[in-house]
């Protein structure tokens, strides 16, 4: 796994790429010593924990209702029209024996593409479904869970492993693809979510090893 150890541009340089479909290099930190740390609330493993349990909890019923609004034949054909396995995914290779950074870095991957993700499905969603309010809400409130989670972590990469840059991927953007294509491309991914942030929920929690 890389870690680029330098880096001068601010984090927001992060969410102004969240829906750019490409790779590139999320930036953590502000300096060479990554003096952002100290904005770090004291508790943030104890808030990334909280989020990560607030999302996976309600991962089941975003994509639940995901279907639901999508109408035939993504209602009754999930199975075999959600089936993620034809999309750019990160991989999340982390076990109850990898080390706490390369759970740090491996999670700051993926949330960094959810969120890129997420504003795609939500960018779709008020085209395809604006009156789908209920299922809006909940894409705004999980991207800003989402953003949440991705500060904090951004805390622990510094503040504990002086880390201050990441290469991440971005993901597929449905820019230019048919109403069908995109609400297939945001169920493959909310399936997809559900699978992996019960694991990074259970992965998070275990003990420090000794």
């Amino acid at each position: 796994m890389k870690f680029v150890q330098a880096g001068v541009v601010p984090f927001v340089a992060l969410l102004l790429l969240q829906r750019r479909p490409v790779a590139g290099r999320a930036l953590l930190g502000t300096g060479p010593d990554c003096p952002g740390h100290g904005l770090c609330r004291h508790n943030v493993l104890v808030q990334t924990q909280k989020q990560l349990n607030q999302l996976n909890s309600t991962a089941q019923d975003l994509f639940s209702l995901y279907l639901k609004c999508q109408g035939e034949p993504f209602s009754s054909e999930a199975n075999r029209l959600c089936n993620p396995s034809s999309i750019f995914f990160p991989a999340f290779r982390v076990n109850q024996t990898s080390d706490r950074k390369e759970v740090t870095v491996a999670m700051y991957k993926l949330f960094a593409f959810l969120n890129a993700s997420l504003g795609n499905i939500t960018r779709d969603q008020e085209e395809l479904n604006p009156t789908a309010k209920e299922l809006l809400d909940r894409l705004h409130n999980t991207t800003k869970t989402t953003r949440g989670l991705i500060s904090n972590l951004t805390c622990l990469l510094c503040k504990n492993y002086n880390i201050f840059q990441v290469d991440v991927s971005y993901g597929e953007s449905s820019k230019g693809k048919s109403a069908f294509k995109k609400k297939q491309q945001g169920c493959q991914v909310l399936r997809k979510y559900v699978q992996v942030i019960a694991q990074a929920a259970q992965i998070l929690h275990r003990p420090s090893p000794p």
